[in-house]
């Protein structure tokens, strides 16, 4: 839904895990780049673009994220559930400066939500489906739709978009409810 008004150009999936979100838009056109630090999990990715018949549309890099310079911008850059060590804000930050004039930053991310006094009132999914168990989620973990914005409060940047979801997963048949935020931007 929050790419499909946007034409279509490079894009680079920061954090890309498996590739699941890259796959899907070199499945729509984009040329895409995925990048993560696990090598294990690029080269599931690849397997997978592999499959897909998309090697001519996906490339894979391996990178610490939050130090990388790609020398380089994307129209579109995205990230989903991406967890780096410098904090949710920070690792944002860093990669809006891989945004092309004129391109969209697009940020998905688990809202934990933390009740007054006490841990949260969900169990949080790992990448991989399985429950994790966490209850406590480290502040610089999570990111909340007025700490995103916020952050990119100025002239650079509009928000286009910019909401809270919920939604009910199932990993190995236990129902889990999961919120997200999500935010997307274009570079001015």
């Amino acid at each position: 839904a929050e790419t499909e008004e946007l034409r279509v150009g490079s894009a680079l999936d920061a954090g890309c895990g498996t590739g699941a979100e890259a796959i899907w838009l070199a499945q729509r056109g984009w040329q895409v780049m995925g990048a993560d630090i696990s090598r294990a999990a690029l080269a599931s990715a690849a397997a997978r673009a592999e499959a897909a018949g998309l090697t001519d549309r996906v490339e894979w890099v391996q990178a610490d994220l939050t130090a990388w310079s790609p020398g380089r911008t994307w129209d579109l850059v995205t990230t989903h559930y991406a967890h780096a060590e410098t904090g949710q804000l920070a690792f944002y930050r860093h990669i809006s400066s891989w945004v092309a004039p004129g391109g969209t930053l697009l940020i998905v991310g688990h809202l934990h939500s933390q009740p007054a006094g006490g841990p949260s009132s969900h169990h949080d999914a790992d990448h991989d489906g399985g429950p994790s168990g966490h209850r406590d989620h480290p502040e610089h973990a999570t990111a909340t739709t007025v700490s995103i914005t916020g952050l990119f409060a100025g002239p650079h940047w509009q928000v286009e978009s910019c909401h809270e979801n919920t939604r009910t997963v199932a990993p190995g048949g236990v129902r889990v409810e999961l919120n997200d935020v999500v935010v997307r931007l274009r570079r001015t």
